[in-house]
């Protein structure tokens, strides 16, 4: 057997590419790659890959994939099963999280792999597949949903898809925008469909936040395995889009969890048109951030529309943005909290990547408005402190350094975010900070959450003004994990392959 060194570099030759056949699976016979009637069925060079993930009993997966890593597996491949399998097996329904957590997590553990250092290079993707197994088990219980085969009439003409796909979405009508979806994905440019359904993801705060999230991360998560896969992931998009379970359709009502979003498109028409000419002030950031901790909905996204209009320069909004939902998290570090910063980087993702100004001005609008939703609903949990992130004071003893600062995270948690506001102040230390904060996600991380929140607050860091880098990463760590926690099952079993 391949010590340790030996695996790593092999793993390494096999994320950059290494070896694409299907010959380690078994000899299958004409038609045993059949799915079961009415079941949505993948190329012919990804359907086996897909097809071993789904029917691996769960104690025997890791085995089998580690045996594939063994012998040549590509990264990229087993990424793109994964993904897929997610997609026919899980129902984004009732809600868009819980279960469907083994989908939305794929990328963030993707970016997990990148940062990682060897080591830990395979530790994400394994501990996903996992994941995805224990999901598999959840949806079977439920009831064993699987995604339909694509539909084959009712289909618009393909110049006339993304109209009817837009309508279809307005008027939350599930089998229109299935159909619709099937002709946008094979006529549409990746451009094209974001735009499209970035309006209709980021509508509605249903699923607190998890539809702009899945979009957000189903869209880098193709451009990692290829484009060529995304009829099946932008019909699930569209399906997950419009879930509103226990709500009346909301396009016949007038629903609380609606109103923002369409009163934003009005917003959107008092905005300068020069919004974008603005000189970039970061202390307005902090103006943001202070108003955000008390407005309503509404009140945020008029405000956001005030600031636009005296100068202020979008970025420094969004800065503002990150640090309420960071420091909304230091004041209760729990599971509502954690969602206003991976949604927030999602929905900043939509607004840096989406093509039409006005789509991105309501993506500014919206954002700020989902901020008092989440604190709401985090205040419906339990009372948030009175931590104020923007007054935080730098830890005074400077002896704490790294590695006893993941000592501390567990134990103290005030102490050890004004020691990170002291050791982030320095670029270099930082750097190391971040790697270490990851190591421990590999190590430590046991829930789907560990990876979304981590990838999306260090991935922040770097795009937020280094102003406010320190502060943002400090109030995140409230939720990071610390030495004292139990090393992972799966962790100890990759660091002892041999």
């Amino acid at each position: 057997m391949q010590d340790r060194r030996q695996f790593v570099r092999s793993s390494i030759a096999v994320a950059a590419g290494g070896m694409t056949g299907l010959s380690w699976l078994p000899k299958l016979k004409a038609g045993e790659l059949d799915v079961a009637p009415g079941h949505v069925r993948f190329s012919n060079d990804i359907e086996p890959l897909v097809q071993f993930l789904e029917n691996t009993p769960r104690n025997k997966i890791i085995d089998g994939v580690l045996e594939e890593i063994r012998t040549g597996r590509s990264y990229q491949e087993l990424l793109a099963a994964l993904f897929l399998a997610g997609i026919r097996n899980v129902q984004p329904r009732p809600s868009v999280g819980f279960k469907f957590h083994s989908v939305l997590v794929v990328h963030s553990a993707h970016q997990a792999s990148l940062a990682a250092v060897d080591q830990h290079r395979w530790t994400p993707l394994l501990w996903s597949i996992d994941y995805f197994k224990s999901a598999q088990e959840s949806d079977v219980r439920e009831g064993d949903w699987t995604m339909s085969t694509a539909p084959s009439s009712k289909l618009p003409e393909p110049t006339k898809a993304l109209h009817s796909l837009d309508q279809a979405l307005t008027r939350w009508d599930v089998e229109a925008a299935d159909a619709a979806a099937t002709i946008v994905a094979r006529t549409a440019s990746a451009g094209q469909i974001l735009n499209l359904l970035a309006k209709h993801a980021a509508r509605d705060y249903r699923s607190i936040g998890h539809k702009s999230i899945y979009l957000a991360n189903a869209y880098r998560t193709l451009g990692v395995i290829g484009w060529q896969h995304c009829e099946p992931v932008v019909r699930s998009l569209c399906y997950a889009i419009l879930n509103h379970t226990g709500d009346p359709n909301p396009a016949n009502s007038d629903l609380k969890v609606d109103r923002v979003g369409r009163s934003n498109w009005e917003r959107v028409n008092k905005m300068s048109k020069d919004w974008l000419s603005m000189t970039r002030k970061p202390t307005e950031s902090a103006t943001v951030a202070k108003e955000l901790r008390t407005a309503t909905p509404d009140q945020a996204a008029d405000f956001v529309v005030q600031m636009i209009n005296s100068g202020c320069h979008p970025e420094s909004v969004y800065d503002g943005i990150m640090i309420a939902a960071a420091e909304m998290v230091s004041r209760q570090a729990e599971i509502v909290p954690l969602h206003a910063v991976t949604t927030s980087n999602a929905m900043r993702f939509l607004y840096r990547n989406v093509y039409d100004d006005r789509t991105r001005q309501w993506m500014l609008l919206q954002n700020a408005a989902m901020i008092p939703h989440f604190r709401e609903s985090a205040e419906a949990r339990g009372r948030l402190s009175d931590v104020d992130l923007l007054q935080l004071d730098p830890a005074a003893d400077d002896s704490v350094g790294i590695e006893n600062l993941f000592d501390l995270i567990g134990t103290d948690r005030k102490a050890a975010a004004e020691s990170v506001l002291n050791l982030a102040q320095q670029s270099s230390v930082a750097n190391r900070l971040i790697g270490r904060a990851r190591e421990f996600v590999f190590l430590k991380g046991n829930d789907a959450h560990d990876y979304k929140f981590s990838s999306a607050t260090l991935e922040d860091y770097y795009q937020i003004d280094p102003i406010w880098r320190s502060r943002y990463l400090a109030g995140c760590s409230y939720l990071l994990h610390g030495e004292g926690e139990e090393t992972t099952s799966l962790a100890k079993r990759v660091l002892q392959l041999e």
